[in-house]
């Protein structure tokens, strides 16, 4: 490949043609962040010039797809709030949009492909292929394919299929260098020792994804194909598909192409499946906004604005266009992720972020009994926790105090908080917290900083053994607020049995 010119060139769109763009997963395992940041740009690109969402199901490796990452894709998408405007569930006039459904249609141009010329069939075995490629690159040339098969005779051919050899379907590449620009990278030429001719169906007639994605592309007339850098290599080869399909009838045109930044993970390595933090439901699971992870992600190879972090998807889709992408790798940031998220936390109305955090406030994420939760102290203690949480799963251990009959058991949080004498800093606390005004944080405030001043204590320090005692943490909600909504009873009644512990 020989990069071109550096500036980045716009997506060429007619004026009065909208664009067509396509996300094309295929159902195996747990959806990738990596993917979901493809989906975004293709809908957010779509969506900011007005143009067409195509959702397709890229399922023709029965080995690996399954009906359970299938509906998975599909929740998935539903729930970071991406609409698609042709596809399952939504059909078009395209369909069906399901690969494993169109297999008449690959088979039909692969025939069409064998017919003028484009393809062929090979009888390379794979041990003749590993051979040659093996004595390729002892010689120090190239290791692809080497057209062995590209010109058989009559003969030949006949001598082959009289072995009963299978062959594959290979497509003829041309000789001549290809050149294309590409949305996000500029002008590119790959040369024909580096795009050998490739397989479009496996000998047992099973089209490959070389031959179905730019088929289905084709015909579903998808004008702009943004996706991940790691295909760039096999652009060329779908662009001389393309030529060989437009003369055959079956193509309108070429689509522009627009390659996407790897987004890496640690230690400068891409972003694989096999990361934890590489799976979308990880987030589902820990309580990230939709809105929130969107953000993030959107951020990883495009920007915004020099000084804006935070915004939100309509906000993205006015601004986003394509020659707004980066051509550098991104990375990853799961704090960074987790602080954007927070914010759109704090964005949200009040009554919206309680209800969003009833998943955590319930089985199996609550470690109290159902029948202890207390509507009405949620309500009252929620604002508070809306202000501190990075995301929604935080939620069940800054509030579990309220609802469990005993605060949780943090050994390595109580022998934070009781150094020094906490027994007798807990009973002048107890004592000046006894006389205070219940109904105001900044009376109980007041109380435990008149029991430290006592005991040469400043505030901080002094409200440590107070905090660990009622609530059980160190760290959590705002104390004096949490105190007064748990109430005198039993927030005093914590304390005693703190100082019983300390006693014993």
């Amino acid at each position: 490949m020989v990069n071109g010119p550096s500036p980045k060139l716009s997506a060429p769109l007619e004026q009065g043609v909208l664009p067509r763009v396509r996300f094309c997963p295929s159902p195996t395992g747990n959806p990738h962040v990596g993917l979901v940041r493809t989906a975004l740009f293709n809908w957010a690109f779509a969506r900011h010039h007005g143009g067409t969402f195509v959702f397709r199901i890229e399922d023709t490796d029965a080995a690996r797809d399954s009906e359970e990452s299938y509906d998975q894709l599909l929740d998935s998408l539903k729930w970071l709030g991406f609409t698609w405007d042709e596809g399952p569930e939504v059909g078009g006039p395209h369909a069906p949009y399901r690969q494993s459904e169109r297999m008449d249609i690959y088979k039909d141009v692969a025939q069409k492909l064998l017919d003028g010329g484009y393809a062929y069939h090979c009888y390379c075995s794979t041990e003749e292929l590993d051979a040659r490629r093996a004595a390729a690159r002892a010689a120090g040339k190239p290791s692809g394919y080497d057209g062995h098969c590209r010109e058989l005779t009559t003969v030949q051919i006949e001598a082959y299929q009289g072995e009963h050899r299978p062959a594959i379907v290979r497509f003829r590449m041309p000789d001549e260098p290809i050149t294309f620009t590409d949305l996000v990278r500029g002008e590119l030429t790959f040369t024909p020792d580096n795009v050998p001719d490739f397989g479009i169906v496996r000998a047992n007639g099973a089209p490959l994804y070389t031959l179905v994605n730019p088929v289905d592309d084709a015909l579903m007339e998808i004008t702009h194909v943004l996706r991940g850098e790691d295909l760039l290599s096999s652009t060329p080869r779908q662009i001389a598909l393309y030529k060989a399909l437009i003369e055959l009838g079956v193509a309108k045109g070429t689509p522009a192409f627009g390659h996407l930044p790897y987004v890496m993970g640690e230690g400068n390595k891409k972003l694989s499946k096999r990361d934890p933090e590489a799976s979308l439901n990880l987030y589902r699971e820990r309580g990230f906004l939709p809105e929130g992870l969107l953000n993030y992600l959107s951020l990883l190879g495009w920007s915004f604005s020099k000084d804006q972090d935070v915004f939100s998807i309509e906000e993205m889709v006015q601004r986003f266009d394509i020659d707004g992408v980066n051509a550098n790798p991104a990375r990853f940031d799961l704090k960074k992720a987790e602080s954007i998220n927070g914010d759109h936390i704090r964005l949200l109305d009040p009554k919206v972020f309680a209800d969003r955090c009833a998943p955590w406030l319930q089985a199996p994420h609550a470690n109290w009994e159902p029948e202890d939760f207390d509507p009405e102290a949620w309500e009252r203690i929620a604002p508070y926790a809306q202000t501190r949480v990075g995301v929604l799963s935080e939620i069940t251990a800054n509030v579990d105090f309220l609802f469990r009959k005993e605060p949780v058991e943090d050994q390595a949080s109580w022998d934070k908080a009781m150094k020094g004498d906490p027994a007798a800093l807990l009973t002048t606390a107890r004592e000046k917290l006894a006389d205070a005004d219940w109904s105001d944080p900044e009376s109980l405030k007041q109380a435990v900083l008149a029991a430290g001043e006592a005991h040469g204590l400043k505030l901080g320090k002094a409200q440590a053994p107070v905090r660990v005692a009622v609530t059980g943490r160190t760290v959590g909600l705002p104390l004096f607020e949490s105190l007064e909504i748990l109430g005198k009873e039993r927030s005093l009644a914590r304390i005693d049995a703190a100082l019983a512990k300390l006693a014993g």
